[in-house]
């Protein structure tokens, strides 16, 4: 599995991570399932785990299975949210020290790597409250770096900032604004970059729209699609999008989410046998989405 360095922290991660929100799905007595996904990613060379505190049982099966395991991988969760059985409200700093506490106790770790604020609004990062308490648990060890999750305005004030040490992001083939928009003030802050929704919810090359959450994916795809075939594209639309995320160097780990294993090893295998994927393809993407996109915005 391919590596890189996340952006200014230093931590060694591999290109390509695991969302852990379908994880969050499961009960919390399929731990076998859960368990199986885990330990075969880490098994296969995949090091960035990316969970929140809102993704249902995702936490609490991480840490039950692969806890053992802790000095394998780096671990990123997200706070801010209401979440579970909490009682309080969203983005206060009671609410992010809880949560962080909370996570920690789930995950059962003694510390984080990444905390990320998770996709709050303009006007909570301005207010600074629960930026300060981030960066509190980052100064108490509970968390070795500071992150956000998030998109557009919000998203380039964090990276402006330089009090994130991370951005997660929405990136990939139908979505690309963070190329232009973002893309280089990262790279003149050195912030680590982890790309969101990689493979655009699979609405590429799809007969009609996998989800109600893919829906606007599939509409720009098929907005971007024309009767002329993108030159050089793999015959597999999952491996264009996927290499088209990993294609750009910016990224340091696209995280991708599932918790059927045949779909994390196919993944695995595109990651570690056939990329990159021809730069003409890439170009041509690039073109697309220039041509066709007016108001566009990162989705959340």
């Amino acid at each position: 599995m391919e590596m890189t360095t996340l952006g200014r922290t230093g931590l060694k991660v591999s290109r390509l991570g695991m969302g852990l929100e379908e994880i969050g799905h499961l009960n919390l007595d399929e731990i076998n399932e859960a368990g199986r996904v885990l330990n075969t990613a880490l098994d296969k060379g995949i090091n960035f785990l990316d969970t929140a505190a809102c993704y249902g049982n995702s936490e609490e099966l991480v840490g039950r299975a692969v806890a053992h395991r802790r000095h394998e991988y780096v671990l990123a969760t997200k706070c801010g949210h209401v979440a579970g059985r909490y009682v309080g409200q969203a983005w206060t700093a009671k609410t992010v020290r809880d949560s962080i506490d909370r996570s920690l106790t789930r995950l059962q770790t003694n510390y984080l790597d990444v905390v990320q604020l998770h996709s709050c609004s303009l006007d909570v990062l301005e207010q600074g409250e629960v930026v300060q308490e981030l960066l509190k648990a980052k100064e108490a060890g509970k968390t070795r770096f500071a992150g956000y999750s998030g998109d557009n305005e919000e998203a380039r004030w964090a990276v402006e900032s330089d009090l994130f040490d991370t951005l997660q992001t929405s990136f990939n083939l139908v979505d690309q604004h963070a190329r232009t928009k973002l893309f280089p003030l990262i790279a003149i802050r050195n912030v680590g970059l982890i790309a969101k929704r990689p493979i655009a919810e699979g609405a590429w090359g799809a007969k009609q729209s996998p989800s109600a959450y893919a829906d606007q994916y599939f509409q720009r795809a098929q907005m971007m699609a024309t009767k002329r075939a993108i030159p050089e594209q793999p015959d597999d639309r999952i491996l264009l999008a996927l290499g088209f995320t990993l294609g750009h160097s910016e990224v340091d780990t696209a995280i991708v989410g599932t918790r059927n294993l045949a779909h994390m090893l196919s993944n695995i295998k595109m990651v570690e046998t056939q990329l990159p994927i021809s730069m003409k393809a890439m170009e041509e993407l690039h073109r697309r989405f220039e041509e066709v996109e007016s108001d566009w915005r990162q989705l959340q």
